[in-house]
């Protein structure tokens, strides 16, 4: 049994110090290691084919460097070594994150015919101007070949999300340096950069989101894993998006299982969408909560043909654009139908806010049976702080729990905290003790909901000071905006309360299973066996094992 704990790391933080880790805005730049050297680095794309070459953009305070890359998978394999690379240190420009640093290429590999699918991390690592070595990691994917793959899982990584939350250079989705007052997030932002530090590795013990500590009721909420990022010098949304949070825990687990995993980027659906077409079953994970339309496209069409689509994840939430031949990202989210020029063109589908928006006409749940906008929070700040932190389970008899001697309102996945952080539901009643989605909901037909936990949409203010607030109420207004019309208390009221949901439906000749928190990976990482046995189940049936 996972055991909570009562009290509070403090990271060797002061309160200022805490206060500046949750509410500040720190990022990593160039010279930001000042008389200790540095070195940064990013590949040309976030995936490529086996026998691409890879252009590696290198900068750094020393003269040469060493290069070493290993697939990181249910073992760690070396793959390429190489020593005495050139470095120098390269000019970037201000808005970097926006427009990219235009860094020249400094080295190329090729990547063998015979690596497999997966993700592949570096390390370079140069001597510092004070002797001590100095490092920096990244991630890129070899993605597998067209072609049909019996047998075979896609995971298809969160790269949408991996560059919203991208802080390198001091602008992404979120905050920025952006604006008259270079205090605006980046409504556009690059994938030219490198990958701020937790996005490709982390340490074992680095905090997750959801409160692993009870916090007592009416305290000021706490943010572990942002005070420990602040403490460690990593960017406060590594354990928001990225390969390291998320995606790997799966990837691993799935190998370590014994199923057979290639993995690819959400740029391929964009770009590529019969990549899907060789699979059975496709699998997405962890926090996936930045989409385009054409992604979307790849998705209903491969499902509606006769595909399996697996979702272990939270948060399907914005509409994004991809320019550029996908090397920037497009989302004006809160600010979109004041500034995104498609707003106010002829056909407003394309505006990059969330998917209810009127305007779009494409509501999350047609493709993934749920949506962010009734869900939203758990286990952080002030929502659902202490609530529970597995499924409350509704169908026991559902294949999905074959084997897991789950029972009616039994909780899955609470020994590894698989619900928490960001949660998808739908509108729904209980009738005759079960949960149905409402009329008005935009459930897919022959939709069920299998299991549900609450959320909450906004900080219950009564108990906690607004200067303590970190989520506040400013998603609750936007959603009550999106889906009632105004920003009203009333409004508010009416759409405070989530859920997060696990469903099942068909669609065409596929089928649809969705356990909608970013944390189910979570579970996994910790080994929690009802989760790992739920997960074997829908892997197995859409494998037709």
């Amino acid at each position: 049994m996972h055991i909570i704990e009562t009290e509070f790391p403090d990271f060797g933080l002061t309160p200022e110090q805490r206060r500046e880790a949750v509410l500040g805005h720190y990022y990593e730049i160039p010279g930001m290691d000042g008389a200790r050297g540095e070195i940064w680095c990013y590949t040309d794309a976030y995936a490529y084919p086996p026998g691409a070459t890879v252009n590696l953009h290198v900068s750094a305070t020393a003269s040469r460097y060493r290069l070493e890359i290993v697939r990181d998978g249910a073992t760690e394999t070396p793959v390429l070594s190489q020593d005495g690379l050139a470095a120098a240190w390269q000019d970037t420009p201000d808005q970097c994150s926006v427009i990219g640093c235009g860094w020249s290429v400094s080295h190329a590999f090729r990547i063998s015919e015979d690596w497999p699918s997966g993700a592949y991390r570096i390390t370079l690592t140069a001597e510092g101007r004070d002797g001590n070595p100095v490092t920096c990691h990244h991630v890129f994917i070899v993605r597998p070949l067209a072609g049909r793959k019996p047998g075979r899982v896609l995971q298809v990584a969160a790269t949408g999300t991996w560059t919203a939350y991208n802080t390198w250079g001091g602008s992404n989705h979120y905050q920025g340096i952006t604006g008259p007052g270079r205090n605006q997030y980046a409504p556009m932002v690059s994938t030219e950069r490198p990958f701020c530090r937790g996005f490709a590795v982390l340490p074992e013990n680095a905090p997750r989101v959801p409160l692993e500590i009870y916090t007592p009721p009416a305290a000021p909420p706490r943010y572990p894993h942002m005070e420990w990022a602040y403490a460690n010098g990593y960017s406060k949304k590594y354990a928001s998006a990225g390969w390291a949070s998320y995606d790997s825990h799966f990837f691993r687990w799935a190998e370590r299982a014994g199923y057979a995993v290639d993995l690819a980027s959400q740029h391929e659906l964009h770009f590529t969408p019969e990549i899907l077409d060789g699979y059975d079953c496709v699998v997405f994970v962890g926090h996936d909560e930045y989409w385009t339309w054409e992604m979307r496209d790849a998705v209903d069409a491969y499902v509606e043909n006769g595909g399996r689509a697996a979702r272990f994840a939270g948060n399907f939430m914005w509409q994004t654009r991809l320019e550029d031949d996908g090397k920037k990202q497009v989302c004006y989210k809160y600010r979109a139908r004041a500034e995104d020029p498609v707003y106010q063109s002829e056909d407003k589908r394309r505006t990059s806010g969330c998917w209810e928006a009127e305007e779009t006409g494409r509501p999350a749940a047609r493709t993934f049976g749920l949506n962010a906008l009734r869900g939203l929070y758990v286990g952080w700040g002030g929502c659902a702080p202490r609530g529970v932190r597995g499924f409350p389970v509704y169908r026991p008899e559902h294949w999905a729990f074959a084997g897991t001697g789950i029972y009616y309102g039994d909780l899955l996945g609470a020994d590894g905290h698989a619900f928490g952080y960001e949660v998808d539901g739908l509108d729904y009643v209980i009738r005759g003790g079960l949960p149905e989605p409402t009329e008005d909901s935009g459930a897919p037909e022959g939709l069920e909901i299998l299991a549900l936990g609450m959320s909450s949409l906004k900080e219950e203010s009564a108990d906690i000071p607004a200067d303590d607030q970190f989520l506040s109420d400013a998603d609750a207004k936007f959603v009550a905006e999106t889906l009632v019309g105004n920003q009203s208390d009333e409004a508010v009221n009416r759409i405070k309360r989530g859920s997060g949901m696990i469903v099942n439906f068909p669609r065409g000749r596929g089928e649809v299973f969705h356990a909608g928190s970013c944390e189910w990976v979570a579970a996994l990482k910790r080994g929690d066996a009802m989760v790992e046995r739920v997960t074997s189940n829908v892997l197995d049936r859409y494998l037709s094992r």
